[in-house]
């Protein structure tokens, strides 16, 4: 009754629908969205700056699996997802922590299934960017410095490269040299080899033939070895080559990050203080490196198991570890480095116990927090991004993006951000039911009821939609 439908189609009804959708449809409904909820974005990052000073940013990757056997999906992809590889896509997610709502979807993009989770941090930084409005001072003097480094580097590579070259030119030269004292030797062996059959003479073990071919076999071992040094030269050669090359192509490539992020402060007149937090499949140190660049306090773990390991090296029995959890310690150190970041980051080894097994994990920061003096405040903040885990679990369950009911690319498109938007939406209704309605009946007598009960109640209430000169009412019955 409330949507004027005597009943609706089956998913294979709407997914066939949906194939007349195209990217213009999509981003027609994306920026539709988008103006729906800018106000209430903007209200919860006005709260979280004045409350708060600093906005606090989750971001994950989370799979989207279809049947293996499935042909009728575009795009998909085998892929990592859950406990195994399936085939299906890969949905990178950021929400905020509000201080009205507790959580906001801020963005929802769906990839191919075997799409990591390191290939996606700058993507999903700027898609939170652009839907608050609001991004902190670029880091230009850090990244300044860095491409200082990186062009000594560079300078050392050529330096190797230029020195490389030498070796292989001398390399070379040692072979031409030594294949031609193997000719001169072959050409002397031949002649020998015709005078002995002129004249019918016997080769002995100490003839003059003889000794020629002995010498013409150094000669051979010898060019057999300037060959095989030429090729090592040239190997290495290959190898400082690749090096420059990629290093070259990196100071492009920050060269341009540092024209972008200059632009970005030429008009940004109110930086503010942002927290990311991200779980390991971030975490690498080129990701590390780019969010501290981009000017965000940074939450992390480590993606390289190699971390942990060189950490563990570090205990020994006089260590002291701080109980931060019911089964989980830590220790910690300041001014540490990681691969491929340069900056200095505090790190701090987690070991939990399950059972008999103990596993080891280690945290990463950046920023002005003090997190080294208090490990257990450190541990539960960056676990605090367990609640987006928790959204992604009440999207697959709740607002079923468990099951992908459309086969066009434009539709399940469609179904990302309507599912990230009723699961805001629902949140903003709720709380305007509480302002608005102080004797309202459970579970709508709280701010923040339990999304899942309040779903299942509304969605199975009945409800008249009037139309009136001034707008559209909802009367739920």
């Amino acid at each position: 009754q409330a949507w004027g439908q005597p009943g609706w189609a089956d998913y294979s009804g709407v997914s066939r629908t949906l194939k007349a959708c195209d990217e213009r449809t999509v981003a027609a409904i994306r920026e539709a969205l988008h103006t729906v909820s800018r106000p209430f974005i903007e209200q919860e990052v006005m709260l979280a700056l004045r409350d708060r000073g600093v906005l606090v940013y989750d971001g994950d990757l989370t799979g989207r699996p279809v049947s293996n056997t499935s042909t009728t999906y575009p795009d998909v992809a085998f892929g990592w997802m859950g406990d195994g590889v399936q085939l299906g896509y890969q949905a990178a997610m950021v929400s905020l922590h509000s201080p009205t709502y507790g959580r906001l979807w801020l963005s929802v993009e769906r990839h191919p299934g075997d799409t990591v989770s390191s290939s996606q941090a700058e993507a999903m930084v700027r898609a939170a960017e652009a839907q608050t409005g609001a991004r902190p001072w670029r880091r230009t003097d850090l990244l300044t410095r860095r491409i200082e480094q990186e062009r000594e580097r560079l300078r050392q590579a050529e330096e190797k490269m230029a020195r490389a070259r030498e070796r292989v030119e001398q390399a070379r030269q040692r072979l031409d040299q030594a294949e031609q004292e193997r000719q001169e030797w072959a050409q002397r062996v031949a002649d020998l080899e015709a005078r002995y059959r002129e004249r019918k003479r016997p080769e002995r073990p100490h003839s003059r033939l003889a000794q020629a071919r002995g010498k013409l076999g150094v000669r051979e071992r010898r060019v057999r070895r300037r060959q095989e040094e030429l090729e090592r030269a040239r190997r290495w050669h290959e190898g400082r080559r690749q090096k420059v090359a990629a290093l070259r192509a990196e100071l492009e490539r920050l060269e341009q990050r540092r024209a972008q992020f200059e632009e970005d402060n030429r008009t940004n007149p109110w930086p503010i203080r942002a927290v990311f937090r991200l779980d390991g499949g971030f975490g690498s140190g080129s990701n590390v490196a780019l969010l501290i660049e981009m000017g965000y306090e940074v939450y992390g773990k480590a993606t390289n198991h190699q971390t942990a390991r060189a950490l563990r090296r570090r205990v020994t029995a006089d260590t002291e570890w701080t109980r931060v959890g019911k089964n989980a310690e830590m220790v910690a150190w300041e001014g540490q480095t990681i691969a491929n970041c340069p900056y200095p980051l505090d790190v701090a080894l987690e070991r939990f116990q399950t059972g008999e097994k103990e596993r080891y994990g280690v945290l990463l920061h950046y920023g002005d927090e003090k997190v080294t003096a208090d490990l257990e405040g450190w541990f539960a903040f960056y676990n605090g991004r367990q609640t987006i885990e928790a959204g992604i679990k009440e999207g697959k369950n709740v607002f079923q993006m468990h099951h992908l009911k459309v086969r066009s690319a434009a539709g399940l498109e469609i179904q990302e951000l309507f599912a990230a938007f009723a699961a805001n939406f629902v949140r903003w209704a709720a709380a305007w039911l509480y302002e608005t309605n102080l004797t309202a009946p459970a579970p709508f007598n709280h701010p923040q009821p339990g999304i899942k009960q309040m779903v299942r109640i509304a969605a199975n209430t009945s409800a008249w939609v009037i139309w009136q000169p001034g707008g559209c009412l909802l009367s739920i019955l």
